[in-house]
């Protein structure tokens, strides 16, 4: 690449960086309305009802909603919901919540047809969940790392057209 070609695409990524939502503090965050599956959707378009920044629920609370949220094939918005647990968590519980989060954004990546990326993720938050086998909150840490990896084999062995719905709603607790 030569010279000018670096510096176009040095501008380039600054004007989709600079283009990127921000809130006050300057972080970014992306307000962009996005689908079903949390892609995003141009600006302007109708998107899904998203998780709120700023969601904060007791752990029970977040169970729930992270549930009610895959029981309706909505595994990005289970994420968001788990992810706002875990940042919230004390921190002997915080790979707990960041493995169930993982696990909803390896379910997100099967609905988005990415083979390598649910595997990836599944077997991630396997390794994250597995230890806490007398998991706060009721969670069922043992049986949902066995069923993550189990199910990243599978998609291995047979590909996405194996995973039914059953297996993106797994019982949280």
């Amino acid at each position: 690449m030569n010279r000018d070609e670096t510096r176009r695409t040095r501008d380039e990524a600054g004007r989709a960086r600079d283009a990127r939502d921000r809130d006050e503090a300057g972080r970014a965050r992306n307000a962009r309305p996005r689908d079903a599956y949390g892609r995003p959707l141009p600006h302007g378009a109708q998107g899904e009802e998203r998780v709120p920044d700023d969601y904060a629920a007791p752990p029970e609370e977040a169970l729930a909603e992270a549930q009610r949220l895959l029981d309706a094939d909505r595994p990005f918005h289970a994420h968001e919901v788990l992810e706002a647990a875990w940042k919230a968590a004390p921190d002997p519980e915080r790979e707990l919540w960041k493995g169930l989060a993982q696990m909803a954004v390896g379910f997100t990546h099967v609905r988005r047809g990415n083979a390598q990326g649910a595997q990836s993720l599944l077997r991630r938050a396997a390794d994250r969940i597995a230890p806490y086998e007398a998991a706060p909150h009721d969670v069922a840490a043992v049986r949902l790392a066995q069923e993550a990896r189990a199910l990243a084999d599978r998609i291995e062995r047979d590909g996405l057209g194996s995973v039914t719905d059953r297996d993106l709603a797994p019982r949280l607790t």
